[in-house]
């Protein structure tokens, strides 16, 4: 959430970021125009603290006469109106609140300076490609192909049990997913400072509404109810992790925060709109290792860039060439600031794909959420710069090893790194 206060003083910088963003200003201000009801909001406040201020003398005036026996009828009829019209002005005030309320919860991040401009991914601007794409003296197959051909992948059985959209890991499929899980996790909590976590796959809607999913991105999440109240399934780590230390005040010495966690995540996909429906690049379950730092303003800049190396240090150690783009103000997340995708290189589809996004989040997330830290020990407390990265999707990986260690006979040989969490296992085979 943005703070108030720069939204009113800042009336063109917020509608040129939802120009930029490729946002409906009509739509988001369906409540009203929020520098009018600002406006109105405290000039309804700065109305009941004139009543209130006037109930207080009149109260010590109609005691003071009480005491002197002295008739103060016209003055209690006078605070009647007064209490009246106070009650008036409080209901106005709470519903010009609730709909400036819910334009502040509609309005996204402000891009950073650095991010260019630009209305979908064609305005996206490659940083750096790090690895050559391997030639192949065949055809490279998808994994799609690959995985049911090997055993490893079952599709059929998946939409048999749940529909589309969902895949079964068998055998070495399944050894190969964890594989993959355990070697993210041992990288990053032993080399790169992250701390693991486990957090509930499951969270309220007020968790929701901190990291900024609700109320926007609702339709692309799994409700369920539990007992008089809903919560909703993970659409990623991220969620909970930011949420560790909502309404929490911490103290500076204590950050950067660096959490990491392997979870499911569900998502309904609601907006996809039929696009790759085939094999496991958009699944309504799939696993990730999600990174996730809270920091000082001064930090966070330098943070996301480390963030983004965590990520990139998975990729190198696989031997899976990649790309870092930055993303453009159309093409990045409602409640990031700046956003750079890791894209990985998919010889069966030739094409690079997403396989991490790493995000700043500024203070969007930690105003939503009230994450607070103390700079110094009397200092006034200020909001936290939140961040999170995917270090990585883990079935987007499993399609990379796929597809780029592919072999003319049909199997897969199991990069280096892997092979000590697959008791030295060095390929799969038919």
């Amino acid at each position: 959430m943005l703070d108030l206060r720069w939204v009113v003083d800042n009336r063109e910088r917020v509608l040129e970021t939802l120009r930029q963003r490729g946002l409906d200003a009509e739509q988001i201000f369906a409540q009203g125009d929020p520098w009018d009801l600002d406006a109105e909001r405290r000039r309804l406040l700065q109305r009941v603290e004139q009543l209130r201020h006037r109930q207080r003398v009149a109260g010590e005036e109609i005691a003071r006469r009480g005491k002197a026996r002295e008739d103060a009828s016209e003055l209690k009829a006078e605070m009647k109106g007064v209490a009246d019209e106070i009650k008036e002005l409080d209901v106005k005030l709470q519903d010009v609140q609730a709909r400036l309320e819910q334009i502040m919860l509609l309005l996204p991040n402000v891009p950073a300076p650095s991010v260019p401009v630009g209305a979908d991914a064609s305005g996206n601007v490659e940083v750096r490609r790090v690895g050559e794409p391997k030639r192949f003296e065949f055809t490279p197959q998808a994994h799609w192909d690959l995985g049911p051909a090997l055993g490893i992948l079952d599709f059929d059985r998946a939409a048999k049990i749940s529909g589309a959209r969902f895949a079964v890991y068998s055998g070495a499929g399944a050894r190969l997913e964890r594989a993959l899980i355990q070697f993210m996790l041992d990288l990053h909590t032993k080399e790169r400072g992250y701390r693991e976590m486990i957090p509930p796959y499951l969270v309220t809607g007020e968790t929701l509404l901190g990291t900024g999913q609700l109320p926007k991105f609702e339709a692309d999440l799994f409700k369920t109810r539990a007992g008089d109240k809903d919560l909703y399934l993970i659409p990623t780590a991220e969620v909970p992790l930011t949420a560790l230390h909502r309404d929490e005040i911490l103290e500076a010495g204590d950050l950067p925060r660096r959490y990491v966690a392997f979870t499911p995540c569900f998502r309904s996909e609601a907006g996809s709109y039929g696009k790759d429906v085939r094999g496991l690049i958009r699944q309504h379950q799939f696993h990730k290792v999600e990174l996730v730092k809270l920091t000082t303003p001064e930090t966070s800049a330098a943070e996301l860039e480390s963030m983004v190396s965590d990520a990139e240090e998975v990729l190198k150690r696989l031997g899976l060439p990649y790309r870092v783009v930055l993303l453009c103000t159309g093409d990045m997340g409602f409640w990031s600031a700046k956003t750079y995708d890791i894209e990985v290189w998919l010889p069966g589809q030739q094409l690079y794909r997403e396989i991490s996004s790493c995000s700043s989040c500024t203070d969007y997330q930690s105003r939503r959420s009230s994450i607070r830290y103390r700079p110094g020990p009397k200092d006034k407390p200020r909001f936290v710069h939140t961040l999170n990265g995917s270090g990585l999707a883990v079935g987007r990986t499993f399609i990379a090893v796929l597809e780029n260690y592919q072999q003319p006979d049909g199997s897969v040989v199991i990069p280096e790194a892997l092979r000590p969490y697959m008791d030295g296992v060095e390929r799969i085979t038919r």
